[in-house]
């Protein structure tokens, strides 16, 4: 009775955690869209159009108090671990060497804008391959430098990009450099920043909140 107490007082803590985030981005999106940028159009989203294709001009939104990282490229690292036949360790010359063109993405923030920029980096398939995914693996955890992370169907992983340019321009520190991901299809909170670590694993997809909440 004890551990079954214990278990329901955990989930009473996760569900108030997940209620919490759930009227933080109620109100952060309302509070946006509410402000009106003028002279934009809007998305079906209700997010208004700023700066598209003007590379580091674009706003920056970090989720809740996250800070700016100021990453050094030259002792930046990325991990791809996991359930995987090797673990890389990849430094920023190594994704720079891999980089394979660009693709143009739309980036709808919560906080009640989006644009449209061209990103370039490597498609996450291709780190994937080399590092090779082993059978059974379902999903990819891509991890920021903060702590922060968000989990992907491997299904989808050929719609990923890590990206280290955008419009031709390195990334700027509070738009993620050294790396960050590039999720077509997804909203601003799922486009991980400062991106240091890919895990496969052999966990659904499914097996987080449906917004972060750390």
């Amino acid at each position: 009775r004890r551990v079954d107490l214990a278990s329901r007082r955990a989930a009473l803590r996760y569900l108030g955690l997940l209620a919490a985030g759930l009227v933080l981005w109620r109100a952060q999106e309302a509070v946006a869209v509410a402000a009106r940028f003028s002279g934009a159009r809007r998305r079906f989203t209700g997010s208004r159009e700023e700066a598209s294709f003007q590379g580091n001009a674009h706003p920056v939104t970090n989720w809740l108090s996250d800070p700016v990282l100021r990453l050094e490229p030259a002792t930046w690292r990325l991990r791809v671990s996991g359930h995987v036949e090797r673990e890389l360790v990849l430094s920023y010359e190594d994704i720079l060497a891999l980089r394979a063109g660009s693709r143009q993405a739309l980036l709808d923030c919560t906080g009640g804008w989006y644009t449209v920029q061209r990103w370039s980096g490597v498609p996450i398939v291709a780190l994937l391959e080399r590092a090779g995914v082993r059978e059974g693996a379902r999903s990819l955890i891509t991890r920021s430098a903060t702590g922060y992370s968000r989990r992907f169907p491997l299904a989808r992983a050929g719609e990923l990009l890590l990206a280290t340019h955008v419009e031709g321009e390195p990334l700027s520190a509070a738009h993620g450099a050294p790396a960050r991901l590039v999720a077509p299809g997804y909203r601003g909170y799922c486009w991980v920043k400062w991106v240091v670590e890919l895990e496969v694993s052999r966990e659904p997809s499914w097996l987080q909140a449906p917004l972060p909440l750390q």
